[in-house]
């Protein structure tokens, strides 16, 4: 009888100590999906200002035409952030036909970068 009780206690412990560890598990599940979530948008964040500044260094402030170099590290950098957005409006600019058309794009794509980049 007295063993029998015993074994009760020790059970119940075990199954509180389970529950209890179940739960701790399911919220630091939550913690790491949200911490994950929040480093990949940091990482977003990144390539958008690199790509931005990037931009803004070798087009905007240019002096002469954009070498050949400096537009596959410009095209490279836009495929690196992976969001079609961002690279359709890249392709808009970069196929404008005017210096008009041009201007507007940039300035579009601009906008787009500053958008992407999320607090």
């Amino acid at each position: 009888m007295q063993k029998e009780k015993i074994f009760r206690y020790v059970f119940i412990i075990l199954i509180a100590v389970c529950v209890f560890l179940i739960a701790e598990y399911f919220i630091l599940y939550n913690e790491n999906k949200s911490l994950r979530v929040a480093v990949a948008e940091q990482q977003l964040n990144g390539k958008v200002i690199v790509f931005n500044k990037l931009f803004i260094e070798k087009v905007l402030n240019a002096n002469s035409e954009v070498s050949f170099e400096d537009r596959l590290k410009l095209e490279n950098a836009v495929r690196d952030l992976n969001d079609s957005e961002i690279l359709s409006q890249w392709q808009k600019f970069s196929s404008s036909e005017s210096e008009s058309d041009a201007q507007l794009q940039a300035k579009n794509l601009l906008d787009l970068l500053a958008i992407k980049i999320s607090y």
